[in-house]
């Protein structure tokens, strides 16, 4: 029987994991019926699901039933709905628009929405640790992809960037934590769902998620120019807007767009010695490369 395509493929994970969130959130007749309601708004029925796509298609790499990651998947979705509800408040981006529809704190209120993203983070947590082969290790996997050095310390160095001009390397390195950590982790996360790994499957499976989320970032910097708020279900030109450092105004749009094709290029081939087994997580590296949205 012939593989699936990778839209196919994606489309069976979309599904699968809407489902394992819908069944982890809490629902209408929770006691605190108002934030359940802002956390499965921020939550369900919407975004490109790339963190989990990752966790899925790093499992097939070490042989998992796709059900041994349902909640290393759901945990990373958690912590990047959290993410953006924090990302979105009127004390970091003050954005009024994600994912086609009105932001969290908008849609309720800024206080509910604040409740909300803590609310998801300690629910991802939970979920990770109640999953099928959970342990201390992938707890901390996902701990040190949150914590200050990883999103919240590249939300920092964000802030304190605005306005600033910074270098290449210092650039690549805020996204490497307010972006990458999290893309890393969902690998690391979705290959341990199954058989364990050598060291070399381990360092190449590394390579190829910092590539993969550097890319995601840069390409990012480029639909921000080159796309609507339409198109894109935020805000566009928000970077600009705000004066701040991106690889479109460093690099130019077209070394921006060089850069994302040469990652991709590191991303296959960290992928390499993995065979037909990394399959997915190669054609998830160009759909993060090739997007429009």
């Amino acid at each position: 029987m012939p593989e699936a395509s990778f839209a196919a493929w994606s489309r069976e994970r979309h599904l699968r994991i809407e489902g394992v969130l819908e069944r982890a959130l809490p629902g209408d007749d929770a006691v605190a019926a108002r934030l359940a309601a802002a956390m499965r708004y921020a939550t369900l029925g919407g975004g490109k699901r790339v963190r989990p796509l990752l966790v899925y298609a790093a499992s097939e790499v070490t042989g998992a039933d796709p059900a041994r990651a349902d909640a290393s998947a759901a945990a990373v979705e958690l912590i990047h709905a959290y993410s953006l509800i924090h990302d979105d408040l009127p004390c970091m981006d003050n954005d009024s628009l994600r994912r086609g529809k009105p932001t969290c704190h908008v849609a309720f209120d800024e206080a509910t929405a604040l409740l909300a993203g803590d609310s998801l983070q300690s629910l991802a947590v939970a979920v990770l640790a109640a999953g099928s082969g959970a342990d201390a290790q992938a707890c901390r996997l996902l701990a040190d992809a949150v914590g200050f050095a990883g999103m919240a310390g590249g939300q920092q160095l964000d802030l304190d960037a605005t306005g600033t001009a910074l270098g290449a390397d210092s650039l690549a390195q805020l996204h490497m934590m307010k972006t990458g950590a999290l893309i890393r982790a969902s690998v690391l996360l979705g290959a341990r769902c199954g058989r364990a790994m050598s060291d070399g499957e381990t360092q190449a499976l590394d390579r190829y998620a910092k590539a993969a989320g550097l890319a995601f970032q840069v390409v990012d910097d480029v639909l921000d120019v080159e796309g609507s708020s339409a198109s894109l279900g935020k805000t566009a030109g928000k970077d600009a807007a705000q004066h701040k450092a991106t690889f479109v105004t460093l690099l130019g749009l077209d070394g921006a767009k060089a850069r994302a094709a040469s990652l991709r290029e590191e991303a296959h081939a960290a992928l390499a010695p993995l065979g037909d087994r990394a399959r997915r997580l190669a054609e998830l590296a160009d759909f993060l490369v090739l997007r429009n949205k």
